[in-house]
């Protein structure tokens, strides 16, 4: 087995560094120093672990173009969209830092005792598994309710964004975290399992595939250890005969192809009752003919590379199978020619949920259109898949919408909206998209022992 990994530009297919990979030794120690500093971080008041969190933003605003930087050259995103990234990392870390005593506060319980309450207290060290696609945010959408909380965060990230691994830790020390509190290692991810049954890990967070997420949650569940499992998502944009189609254009464009489509709440099945699917179809397939992919240091560049050849080849063998079953190209459809892992942003029409198009996760810059001739038809075929996580339904009944939102098998509806975390809202998916919770109240109380009080 190999001791190094490879960062790799997939904008250029170079080199840009080398790493080693954490020996057994190295495994050991960070393991020894997350347990360790989680016996002096747990007691540490509340207030301080505020304020290195809050600092923490401070660096993040500081380094945005550098770590932004990093960012793009690993994985391909557009500079604009890197930069955004860590912004929203640092609104993140803001938001725990103002409300994290107030969600951790003593509820009263009423019962039969003197008195009684309910206390929050952290649980541990807690395993990390990331994924690439956006390498600081879904690193501190989970990072700062944790520390906040008093736990200690390990950090495995994805194989080919070390470079992002360890400018996140070094974001840790420059904000006076301890030594400890947070640390990132490089290691394959055949080790995660072996990490996750270690008696020091509390418990494990990861956000990736499915297979990834089956696997972690077999190995957690041997060891009786809390997970929360953010997975994949083929999300629904569910489009009615009474929507705004403009807005609908403009925003699904945005949803399908921000981040080259590599992204779980992206809108990948556009589904349009037949009333305004021509006209749809037509508005949105010249916003994406017009779409500038290319070099993503370029400000105006819109669309990047995939972040790897084999998530391009992934993509290309989905379009091929797509179309022998019927699917039609619209535009795009084909990778692009030269260095880079590029392909042009398509549009597949005629796709039926039996489509690898129409029901697998389509993680890359592909949309698929899909024609229903009501709303109910629109919402069976929503909820014709296994995934179940973010989904956007456009009508300007208001009323209507609420309605057919509890009728969405999913874990957010956004109407008239793309679909987006937001560090007040709960944030996670029902079905084969995984469990539990992140950000807002609901995901700082993930990782804490809810521990009940009686006095008399």
């Amino acid at each position: 087995m190999s001791k190094t990994i490879q960062s790799v530009n997939p904008a250029t297919e170079e080199v840009i560094a080398t790493y080693e990979l954490a020996d057994e030794s190295a495994i050991d120690r960070t393991l020894g120093q997350s347990d360790s500093a989680f016996r002096k971080w747990r007691r540490t008041p509340l207030s301080e672990r505020q304020q290195c969190t809050r600092q923490l933003a401070a660096v993040l605003r500081r380094k945005k173009g550098e770590l932004a930087t990093v960012i793009t050259s690993e994985m391909g995103k557009p500079i604009s969209e890197a930069e955004a990234e860590i912004e929203k990392c640092a609104w993140n870390c803001e938001t725990y830092a103002d409300i994290g005593a107030d969600l951790l506060a003593n509820k009263p319980a009423p019962s039969a005792a003197s008195e009684s309450y309910v206390q929050f207290l952290p649980l541990g060290p807690i395993l990390a598994v990331m994924p690439w696609n956006f390498p600081f945010w879904q690193v501190f959408r989970f990072a700062a309710p944790a520390v906040v909380a008093g736990n200690t965060a390990i950090l495995k990230h994805a194989s080919n964004v070390p470079g992002c691994s360890m400018s996140i830790a070094e974001t840790f020390r420059e904000a006076g975290f301890p030594d400890g509190v947070f640390q990132s290692i490089l290691v394959p991810g055949s080790s995660a399992s072996r990490l996750v049954g270690d008696r020091r890990i509390a418990a494990v967070t990861l956000t990736g595939s499915n297979l990834a997420g089956s696997q972690v949650a077999a190995a957690a569940g041997a060891a009786i250890k809390k997970t929360v499992l953010e997975l994949g998502g083929s999300d629904p944009f569910i489009i009615l005969e009474d929507a705004d189609l403009e807005a609908a254009v403009a925003t699904g464009v945005k949803s399908r192809f921000q981040n080259a489509g590599q992204s779980c709440i992206a809108a990948k099945r556009f589904i349009v009752v037949e009333k305004v699917f021509s006209g749809f179809a037509q508005h949105f397939v010249a916003a994406v003919a017009a779409l500038k992919t290319g070099q993503p240091m370029e400000r105006d560049t819109q669309m990047g590379p995939l972040a790897r050849k084999d998530l391009r080849e992934g993509i290309e063998k989905q379009v091929t199978e797509s179309t022998a079953l019927g699917a039609e190209i619209l535009v795009g459809g084909r990778k692009l020619p030269g260095k880079g892992f590029f392909y042009a942003p398509t549009v597949l029409s005629n796709v039926t949920p039996s489509f690898p198009a129409g029901c697998e996760e389509v993680f890359g810059p592909v949309a698929a259109l899909m024609r229903v001739r009501d709303e109910q038809e629109a919402i069976a075929v929503a909820n014709d898949s296994p995934f179940g996580l973010g989904s956007s339904l456009w009508t300007r009944d208001l009323d209507k919408a609420r309605r057919l939102a509890r009728e969405i098998e999913a874990g957010q509806v956004f109407i008239n909206g793309m679909v987006a975390s937001d560090p007040r809202l709960p944030f996670g998916g029902v079905k084969e998209s995984g469990y539990g919770r992140e950000l807002s109240e609901f995901g700082i109380r993930e990782f804490v022992n809810i521990q009940t009080v009686w006095i008399k």
